[in-house]
């Protein structure tokens, strides 16, 4: 079974030692995602839904280039650093996910690595399924 490793480009993955999606057989893993842009800008400042909005669209592009797609995702794993805003959050995967319907978790953590950022998602696809 080959392993496919999908990298965003981000000067991170090296360092620290991480894909931004693994592919393995069946099984795509995305790692867990904040709002930051190619150039590692913040997207949305002091905004959830458009932080959340944002870094779903960088986990389809991961998915897609795993050769899945949203229809594919079976869990999302929601990192939140307020969750009174879980409404804000739940909104932006809902227009994403209402139809599509997967496992999901929403957790409040006191930090996420840059205080900018207010959500982290990660998911899982399987294909085939």
């Amino acid at each position: 079974m080959a392993r496919q490793n999908i990298s965003s480009g981000a000067s991170w993955e090296a360092k620290v030692g991480y894909s931004r999606a693994v592919r393995l057989g069946n099984v795509v893993e995305v790692s867990g995602t904040v709002a930051a842009n190619e150039h590692g800008h913040i997207v949305g400042s002091g905004n959830v839904y458009v932080q959340t909005q944002f870094i779903l669209q960088k986990i389809e592009k991961a998915l897609l280039e795993a050769g899945a797609s949203l229809p594919d995702v079976v869990r999302t794993r929601i990192y939140v650093t307020d969750i009174s805003r879980w409404e804000e959050v739940g909104r932006a995967h809902g227009e994403v996910f209402s139809e599509i319907r997967p496992a999901t978790t929403m957790i409040e953590v006191s930090k996420l690595i840059d205080d900018a950022y207010l959500v982290e998602i990660e998911v899982t696809a399987l294909l085939g399924g």
